[in-house]
């Protein structure tokens, strides 16, 4: 017998994450020069990390044979302050990704459910199947999320709902209004996963407290991420809001050391860099005009995105992507997500914008 075959049968299962291209990767492959090649798979912020950030990190440096801090006592004050938030419901992760899977583990077991969207982030699934759990998928409605059609698939042995607002890789959001109505709705035994990582590019008018929320609701999860608008992807910190019963439980299944000191240090620099934010923000929202104009120019329809990248249809998304690759743009198939007819591109600058429009007006001519 193969020693493999002794593991669980739903741990065999599982299909590993694909991540976006590496650039260095496509290099090898195609034989094409790195300096060339434009990124816009991943939802990476295209200034790159925030300033406050990387001097942090030059001053952590001497640090770093010395264990990080286990607690994250900084980062947690920097967030407790910065949200008005206690820091006991606050728990850190490796990465928001991290996060999703403290929740799975503290509250998932065989023989237990999870609801999730059709189309929504990938990694639900993969967390609640590690988990041993089932995964009940509800089928989206405009490529969003149907709340209404997911509180209906809640069952007895339903512990756990996630929730992506803004989702990804579709861009599409639930209003704070349709959010808290859905929490009012679900027993109070099922755990909600409200999933932000995309929360700091939001308009004002789309923005709503879901911080608020914890006092009433005591099974409401928040995840969000230093990845995105921070530019920390590389660094890997995430982090949840809880109720302190429930942020115990998580920081039970929590490995000691799953936040390293460069990062720990960055994000909490990061939290207060305003100004990068803005920018970053800025930055975001006419990148998104300029895409989605394009796009419109080349006839293609796509979904209106609330976050830093947008789904667009071309027919053969794998043959389209392909072609891309060959004139050194990389961006993001998602046909694993149930989307074989749409690529998703990450907004970059405005030259990469300007590139990879070109470049897809060729591929799709080709």
């Amino acid at each position: 017998m193969d020693i493999c075959d002794l593991a669980p049968g739903y741990v065999r299962a599982i299909a590993p994450y694909q991540p976006g291209k590496p650039i260095a990767e496509l290099a090898r492959e195609l034989g094409l020069e790195e300096a060339g090649i434009i990124k816009l798979a991943s939802n990476e912020n295209p200034l790159g990390a925030s300033p406050l950030a990387q001097r942090a990190i030059r001053e952590a440096l001497g640090e770093l044979a010395r264990y990080p801090d286990g607690n994250g006592f900084e980062l947690k004050q920097a967030l407790a302050a910065r949200y008005g938030v206690g820091e006991e419901r606050i728990v850190l992760g490796n990465g928001s990704n991290d996060v999703l899977e403290l929740a799975a583990r503290a509250f998932l077991a065989p023989g237990l459910e999870a609801v999730y969207s059709q189309h929504a982030f990938a990694v639900y699934p993969l967390v609640v199947q590690a988990a041993g759990a089932r995964g009940i998928e509800v089928a989206a409605r405009n490529f969003g999320h149907d709340l209404d059609a997911m509180r209906r698939a809640v069952t007895p042995i339903t512990r756990m709902v996630f929730i992506a607002n803004p989702n990804n890789p579709t861009g599409t959001m639930a209003t704070g209004a349709e959010l808290g109505a859905f929490l009012s709705s679900l027993p109070r035994e099922v755990v909600a996963v409200l999933d932000e990582a995309y929360n700091e590019y939001l308009p004002e008018r789309a923005r709503y407290d879901s911080l608020a929320w914890l006092e009433r609701f005591p099974n409401l999860i928040v995840t969000r991420t230093f990845s995105k608008v921070y530019g920390l992807a590389g660094l890997r910190v995430g982090y949840a809001f809880a109720g302190p019963g429930v942020a115990d439980l998580m920081n039970r299944v929590r490995q000691p050391f799953n936040v390293n000191s460069l990062a720990l240090a960055a994000a909490a620099a990061a939290l207060g860099d305003h100004a990068f934010v803005r920018e970053s923000r800025e930055l975001n929202r006419t990148g998104m005009g300029q895409v989605t104009a394009g796009l419109k120019k080349l006839g293609l329809d796509f979904i209106p995105s609330c976050g830093n990248f947008v789904s667009f249809r071309v027919g053969d998304g794998l043959a389209v992507f392909q072609r891309l690759l060959g004139m050194g743009v990389i961006v993001r198939p998602i046909a694993s997500y149930g989307m074989p007819e749409y690529l998703r591109v990450t907004i970059g600058l405005e030259a990469e914008n300007r590139r990879f429009l070109d470049c897809l007006g060729r591929a799709l001519a080709a």
